[in-house]
């Protein structure tokens, strides 16, 4: 395992870190002990999940992920997030306020047995709150010692500029780290998120690398007849369910099999080849699972390999109109 720094934290980061979601949702206290430890054994040291991650209640995955780093908590670092609501309730649960930043973090801490939160996320913008409120909040909480870091996921580019600028007029704690989307088949976050990251020196922590199962060859030939996220859930399946992404797939799969290599962990190497991601987040609900997508650090994907890759999928559109200059950028003017 190697590691990269996350951003300009000077913090070291295994390439590949462990997404826990699953926790108590699909993968009950055993088993997360089972995968937290393995990992551990091949050096990941990152660990992602949320407030409201967890089948039953909120919280749970933070509960599960506490318990099975008790004991190695200094050697971990802890992504958690704050915004969303479970169970869309009408009333203050959730959005980006002061009042339920600061009731959140105490529960995350008392959930996760520790006294602070390495990067302690934004988990979506929040209409109804100024951006100034919310940095305002999480600026105290880093001078508390409460959160190392603050960071900021599912957003745009702009949205994550107009913060940085704020809290550089301001004085306030930055985002330090992004966490977009970032898959073969979901490639948005090139155009301006990834570029914006580069420039800024973000720390930048991607989710999805197989894009719910579509890239591991599951649902080859646009079957929907196998159980899995894209077909028990409609935010998967609004999400993925559409014949170009289907055909991107299994062309990468086919790809994949002419070069002796398995789906999984290549389009997890795929998302790791790309100089803007600082580490791409895994999921398993087995060791099967993970040792399928912890062999994707031993992939030497060359740059050949992932241009050959980038070309079985469609380039998302320019930030702009002028596309023209993208092609030669020789041409300026109106």
């Amino acid at each position: 395992m190697k590691y990269k720094v996350l951003g300009r934290t000077g913090v070291k980061v295994s390439q590949l870190g462990l997404g826990c979601m699953n926790f108590a949702n699909g993968v009950d206290e055993t088993m997360a002990k089972k995968i937290i430890d393995r990992c551990r054994d091949k050096g990941v040291n990152l660990f992602d999940t949320a407030n409201i991650y967890g089948l039953n209640r909120c919280g749970e995955s933070e509960e599960i992920l506490g318990k099975c780093l008790e004991g190695q908590r200094d050697e971990c670092i802890i992504i958690s997030k704050v915004g969303n609501s479970r169970w869309n309730r009408p009333d203050n649960d959730g959005g980006l306020s002061r009042r339920y930043i600061m009731l959140e973090v105490e529960k995350s801490l008392k959930r996760l047995k520790t006294d602070r939160i390495d990067i302690y996320m934004i988990h979506h913008m929040d209409p109804c709150t100024p951006i100034e409120e919310t940095l305002r909040a999480l600026d105290d909480l880093q001078r508390q010692g409460k959160i190392i870091y603050a960071g900021i996921s599912n957003a745009s580019a702009w949205e994550i500029a107009l913060s940085l600028g704020i809290s550089e007029r301001e004085c306030l704690g930055r985002f330090e780290a992004v966490e977009p989307m970032y898959n073969l088949v979901k490639r948005q976050s090139e155009v301006e998120i990834l570029p914006l990251a580069m420039n800024q020196n973000l720390g930048v922590v991607t989710y999805s690398p197989l894009g719910a199962g579509l890239l591991t060859g599951k649902y080859k030939g646009g079957n929907l007849n196998v159980e899995g996220r894209i077909t028990k859930s409609a935010r998967y399946s609004g999400r993925y369910i559409d014949e170009q992404n289907f055909k991107v797939a299994d062309a990468f799969v086919d790809y994949a099999e002419a070069h002796g290599l398995k789906p999984t962990p290549l389009a997890i190497a795929w998302v790791m080849s790309n100089p803007a991601v600082t580490c791409p987040l895994i999921g398993a609900k087995n060791l099967e699972q993970l040792e399928l997508a912890l062999a994707a650090v031993d992939i030497q994907m060359t740059t050949e390999m992932r241009s050959e890759i980038t070309a079985l999928s469609v380039e998302p559109p320019s930030a702009t109109d002028r596309t023209e200059e993208k092609k030669n950028p020789n041409i300026f003017g109106h």
